[in-house]
């Protein structure tokens, strides 16, 4: 029998005391106010252990009571994975779990709490001389749990891999409260199951990551940034495939964005200046890391060797940090000024790198017909195939009417998306946004095998129920 709400507190402050528990409704909103505002579920209370045993004793008393909990880190999810469902939950915030429990440069490796915030991780790496190279747009409140947990992607995944390909081991507490001791700095293991791919990606629903042994790279000497005019996703595409033929690993980014998202930060003052070279329907963002040693100017090369044949036209080359910033600003502000321009639907999908161009044509034309006068604003991650396909409303319309239709432009992007060969959901997860998606696009005995999974690390079904299945 499920314990009422002030037996459930009671119970918390019992294992963590006063200072780990939140029972205030006010005092709960920063952990229930997630990026997007979507979901508005009140929880019995927020639970914050102080360290490792704390998780596994809440854990434990949580599956003999059948207490649901969600795994929480920074809050900063797109799809509400880590924000309640039905209201009867817990949340577990792992913030106090933020040591940096080892560094070791030379080798290529460190050891993180869940509770690390990724900037702080990207600055203990570096203050060793060295790179952790996972890089999102939420990184100055982003937690290695979270980042984990639903398997961040960013805009190094293009040389470096997404969260799970830079995670060499991992600490988790399951759902009993037995701690699986995971944590290795081995490339090479092949005893069995890889249990932390399983962990890392799983949102939550198979147990609380607690710490984690990520891969470090050496730092580069420089970076060579250049935004670049093309005419459609198509010349794009053969851009990067000059580019990476030209400068191999060394390529860390390739991100296309077209001039509507540009000239709307402009608009709404997000740019101090407007950092391209001249106007062109569409822009690429690439950088190539410089390491020690090598000699400058391979970006630069293989640019002359574009405008020489004619596949690109015009392009502005970073002469400073100051340019390479205001570069990456316009990138970055993609999705945020939208919002200033009114309602925007949001989908992160992805389709082999070689249909891109077929995505973006075929989706724009798609939602189109679906909502007459919509303007797309697809961006991001052309060389992993990772699209944000935003669309903003009319000029003019209702916002409440336009998101009234974003079933309608869900269903005909998805349906070009599937066509294609992709995924509904790249780098964002399921959460709970996507779960009936996920029913409907996933193969049947792919989901056979994720719910015997939970049912076999988490039988009384208490870690974030209702979310992934």
């Amino acid at each position: 029998m499920t314990l009422a709400p002030p037996a459930i507190i009671s119970g918390l402050t019992a294992l963590l005391g006063e200072a780990g528990v939140i029972a205030d409704a006010m005092a709960m909103t920063s952990y229930l106010t997630e990026p997007r505002k979507r979901f508005k579920t009140p929880a019995v209370a927020v639970a914050l252990p102080a360290d490792v045993p704390a998780l596994q004793a809440l854990c434990r008393w949580a599956n003999d009571h059948r207490v649901p909990l969600i795994p929480q880190s920074g809050n900063t999810g797109l799809v509400g994975g880590q924000v309640p469902l039905a209201g009867n939950e817990v949340i577990v915030n792992v913030s106090r779990l933020d040591r940096v429990r080892d560094v070791n440069a030379a080798a290529g490796h460190m050891t993180l709490e869940a509770g690390v915030i990724l900037e702080e991780a990207h600055r203990a790496a570096e203050a060793a001389g060295a790179l952790f190279p996972l890089w999102i747009a939420s990184q100055g409140s982003a937690r290695i749990g979270g980042v984990l947990s639903s398997n961040a992607g960013g805009v190094q995944v293009l040389a470096f891999g997404n969260a799970r390909e830079l995670t060499l081991g991992v600490e988790a507490v399951l759902a009993d409260g037995r701690l699986y001791r995971g944590l290795n700095a081995l490339k090479k293991d092949n005893t069995g199951y890889d249990l932390k791919d399983l962990l890392v990606g799983a949102e939550g629903t198979l147990g609380f990551i607690t710490a984690a042994t990520v891969k470090l790279f050496p730092i580069p000497e420089a970076q060579e940034t250049a935004l670049i005019n093309v005419p459609d996703p198509g010349v794009a595409l053969q851009l990067f495939y000059l580019l990476r033929e030209r400068t191999g690993s060394r390529l860390t980014a390739f991100e296309l964005m077209n001039r509507f998202g540009v000239d709307l930060q402009l608009k709404y003052g997000l740019l101090s200046r407007d950092p391209t070279a001249s106007l062109s329907p569409w822009y690429v963002l690439a950088e190539v890391n410089r390491m020690k040693g090598s000699a400058p100017g391979a970006l630069q090369a293989a640019l002359e060797e574009a405008l020489g044949s004619g596949l690109v036209t015009d392009a502005v080359v970073a002469e400073s940090e100051a340019d390479r910033t205001l570069m990456w600003a316009a990138r970055e502000q993609m999705s945020e000024v939208q919002s200033r321009e009114g309602a925007s639907i949001k989908h992160d999908v992805s389709v082999p790198i070689g249909v891109v161009p077929a995505l973006i044509a075929e989706g724009t034309a798609a939602v189109e017909k679906v909502i007459p006068g919509v303007r797309p604003c697809p961006f991001g991650h052309m060389g992993d195939g990772n699209i944000h396909f935003n669309l903003s409303q009319p000029v003019g319309a209702d916002p409440k009417a336009f998101m009234a239709r974003e079933k309608d432009a869900n269903a005909a992007i998805y349906e070009v998306v599937l066509r294609l060969g992709g995924s509904v959901s790249a780098e964002h997860g399921i959460g709970q946004l996507k779960r009936e998606l996920l029913k409907q696009v996933k193969d049947p005995v792919a989901l056979e095998m994720m719910r015997a999974i939970k049912a076999a690390l988490d039988p009384n079904g208490i870690l974030n129920p209702g979310k992934v299945l």
